[in-house]
């Protein structure tokens, strides 16, 4: 066993599927020689050389149009796109082309595997170009996987089994957890995580916390605290958002009676009102309370560091919901 931090486990992923697998490869901006902006990828170029750990320009519709066109060709492309917001520079080659194209032929392509990596959230003050988290908008698209990690556990497993998956999948890293002091244990023996599965991070019996990435975090914490109020809270983590582990929401609703949602991006057309019409849909008879929704307001992100902290939510905006539905 080794302990390993959010970005270690990115490195761990990352080299194991390219010694195991020589059509992988990586490109992105300052992947290569600057081992990543964020840290994720040192010592790769210097193993795999530069054909495999590719520096790209500053151009996201050449990383996944290069990217979509390669895993057509039998490779497996998994390019880095630094921040999520830029995601919208390559918006057609994400949405329009790699999710559609085995649909389109019939099944003949056989799939297009294709794993993007890129960051996402706040925290880092890194103001309105930089911290978005919008998720909500690729969920919408059919034929792309969207994952989404809060531990260094889950991301490692998880990005081996994304990078394995014949699909294109969409692979979000909260940009803080590069930088808070999370560590797990990793075996020393590989291990996947299957895509579409949810886990209880906390059991509990009086209401059911939902969530993703690193608000999972907070909902522990927010659990903790109100633990000594006496409420047994369950903290239900998706790691994938879609494909969605529709049942693990209905099990902990039906057994709780109680629901509160949680994400980071704004709550106008935020992943939360999908969330809520999965509980409305799929335990409505169960609920004691009504739904509700903990997210960040329908503003953009500021880059003044106590109005950032002001517009992410945080464990007593957590707990006060909880309060709420338990009333």
């Amino acid at each position: 066993m080794r302990e390993y931090t959010f970005p270690q486990a990115i490195t761990a992923a990352l080299c194991e599927e390219m010694r195991r697998d020589p059509t992988t490869y990586i490109i992105g901006e300052d992947v290569g020689a600057m081992g990543g902006i964020f840290g994720a990828t040192p010592g790769l170029l210097e193993e795999f050389g530069e054909n495999r750990v590719i520096d790209s320009p500053i151009s996201e519709a050449a990383i996944l149009g290069t990217s979509v066109g390669a895993a057509l060709m039998g490779m497996r492309p998994i390019p880095e796109v630094m921040f999520c917001d830029w995601l919208t520079v390559g918006f057609d080659q994400l949405v329009n082309q790699a999710p559609k194209l085995n649909y389109m032929s019939g099944g003949k392509i056989g799939g297009v595997p294709i794993t993007i990596r890129t960051t996402c959230g706040g925290g880092i003050r890194a103001a309105a170009q930089h911290s978005q988290s919008n998720e909500a908008w690729y969920i919408n698209c059919p034929g792309l996987k969207v994952v989404y990690p809060a531990t260094p556990y889950d991301l490692y497993g998880l990005l081996k089994s994304s990078i394995r998956d014949d699909n294109p999948v969409l692979f979000l890293e909260h940009k803080l957890l590069y930088f808070l002091p999370i560590k797990n244990e990793l075996p020393d023996e590989e291990f996947t995580i299957p895509l579409g599965k949810a886990e209880v991070k906390r059991a509990g019996e009086d209401v059911s916390i939902i969530t993703y990435g690193l608000m999972v975090h907070k909902a522990l914490a927010a659990a903790e605290t109100l633990s000594a109020e006496g409420v047994r809270a369950e903290v239900v983590d998706l790691r994938t958002l879609s494909p969605l582990d529709r049942d693990a929401i209905r099990d902990s609703v039906t057994k709780t009676g109680r629901a509160v949602v949680v994400h980071e991006a704004p709550k106008t057309g935020g992943f939360g009102g999908e969330l809520v019409a999965v509980i409305v849909e799929e335990a409505f008879d169960y609920l004691n309370a009504p739904v509700i929704r903990v997210a960040a307001p329908d503003a953009h992100s500021p880059f003044s560091p106590p109005l950032e902290d002001a517009f992410m939510p945080n464990e007593a905006d957590i707990v006060a919901a909880v309060q709420k539905v338990i009333e």
